[in-house]
């Protein structure tokens, strides 16, 4: 392994050849370098290259010497890298001349073969394909670990009833269960976007080379194989110039945080001492350096921002991408940095979401309590009077209303009226009116596919679970 100073190393023009005979001056190394960042490609750069020279050793192109002598030198270069010991230099610009650097010092001239039949357009194209894809399969598996504790808590609150609400303000009685499978929903899509992502994706830029292909022939078929992808390319210039993956991976990303976010917002509502709805464990709360009683729930509140580091990523990348000439352009440089932390930052929120939805504890007493304010039965009322009276739907509203007035001036809930005081809003109401003022009853009521009845919760927990193992 070389020990040599930055000094000593070579300029980046050396990898150019002879076309330029001054170096950039350090200005310009420093804002066209990007070695600080997509060093992180590493293991997908050299995967890259060793299906590329596996190639180019089957079609002839490069010997069977020079093939083993790549493929040896390569894993030596990985292991430096992954032991901390790989040097990195600015002067070589990126992970793709930094490897065939440390590789031509490894086993000497095979070492400038490798680069036959490609360019650096089509290899971090290639690269960064590889990467997205890797964080998109992770992105699923961190999703689904999160429905997985959302379905713990819905099977178990499957008949806990709460409020559920519109505008924020109560509207109709809910299960616990419902309102935890609401989130199992709306993350399966984020699943099924990245999956969607994933597909679309799985096409090899590889042997586009700069722009146009190559005069080489080269089997692109056999190289995308060999890593993963569904098939090549189908154009030269669409291959080294798209960003699209990136972009819908960003956008998947930005959905997803979304979601996080919304119920990170009510996490921060229901742990307050206004809600008492749930207590979320010591391990994502803190206290307050002034107030001794303030448990705040600070990995929810972080949690709630973190859409806008992942949407601004997104915005970000559709920027640098929006006036961009057919093929690649240096702009394109700017494209990884947003991504990688994007995907570092979806990352971190689905597990803090996964552990705070693990430990959370529902107060089943107050849940239950804010369920039967409100006049959260209103509704039930007055599909009561279309039932059994035969009331037109806005007449029974009218008449539920003036009901609702008549409670709230008399500081009672609906099922508190007595009956005579029932029958003020319409004489035909009967002593069966009070089976349907109850929260239990409500809820039970609501058997229609998708909605809140304690039976329908379990019938779709258990079709979750099933989907998830």
């Amino acid at each position: 392994m070389s020990d040599r100073p930055d000094s000593q190393k070579p300029a980046a023009n050396a990898m150019w050849g002879g076309r330029f005979a001054a170096g950039p001056d350090a200005i310009m190394e420093a804002i066209n370098a990007s070695i600080g960042f997509d060093k992180r490609l590493y293991a997908q750069d050299i995967q890259g290259s060793r299906a590329h020279a596996a190639m180019l050793g089957s079609a002839g192109i490069l010997s069977s010497s020079d093939v083993q002598a790549i493929r040896e030198g390569l894993l030596t270069v990985l292991s430096e890298i992954e032991a901390g010991s790989f040097p990195f230099s600015t002067a070589l610009e990126d992970i793709h001349m930094n490897v065939e650097a440390r590789l031509k010092e490894v086993i000497g001239e095979p070492a400038g073969r490798l680069h036959t039949a490609r360019s650096r357009n089509d290899q971090v194209a290639t690269d960064f394909r590889l990467w997205v894809r890797d964080q998109a399969d992770a992105a699923i598996a961190g999703i689904e670990a999160l429905q997985k504790a959302f379905l713990k808590q819905a099977e178990a609150g499957a008949d806990w009833v709460m409020p559920g609400f519109t505008h924020l303000q109560t509207a109709q009685p809910v299960t616990w269960g419902h309102h935890m499978l609401a989130y199992v929903e709306m993350l399966g899509r984020d699943a099924a976007r990245f999956r969607d992502a994933r597909a679309r994706m799985n096409e090899c830029p590889l042997g586009a080379a700069a722009l146009a292909g190559t005069s080489f022939a080269i089997d692109r078929a056999a190289t995308a194989q060999a890593l993963g992808f569904d098939r090549p390319m189908a154009n030269s210039l669409d291959a080294v110039a798209d960003r699209d993956f990136a972009l819908e991976f960003l956008s998947a990303a930005s959905i997803c945080a979304m979601h996080l976010s919304r119920f990170a917002e009510e996490l921060v509502l229901w742990s307050s001492a206004q809600f008492r709805f749930v207590r979320l464990s010591d391990r994502f709360s803190t206290g307050s350096s002034i107030m001794p009683q303030k448990r705040n729930p600070d990995a929810a509140e972080l949690l709630r921002a973190k859409i806008g580091r992942i949407l601004g990523a997104m915005m970000a990348l559709f920027t640098v991408m929006k006036g961009l000439p057919l093929a690649y352009s240096k702009d394109m440089q700017e494209d990884k940095e947003q991504v990688f932390d994007a995907a570092d930052t979806l990352m971190l929120s689905l597990a803090a979401m996964t552990g705070m939805v693990e430990d959370m504890v529902a107060n089943r007493e107050a849940l239950r309590a804010a369920a039967a304010a409100g006049f959260s039965t209103a509704t039930d009322l007055a599909d009561w009077l279309v039932r059994a009276l035969g009331l037109p739907f806005r007449e029974a509203h009218h008449v539920t209303g003036s009901l609702v007035a008549l409670a709230e001036r008399k500081g009672c809930d609906l099922s508190e009226l007595s009956l005579a005081e029932l029958q003020s809003g319409h004489p035909g109401i009967t002593q069966e009116v009070y089976s349907v003022l109850g929260v239990d009853n409500s809820v039970a009521s609501r058997t229609s596919y998708g909605g809140t009845a304690p039976a329908q919760v379990r019938a779709q927990v258990a079709r979750w679970q099933g989907q998830l193992k």
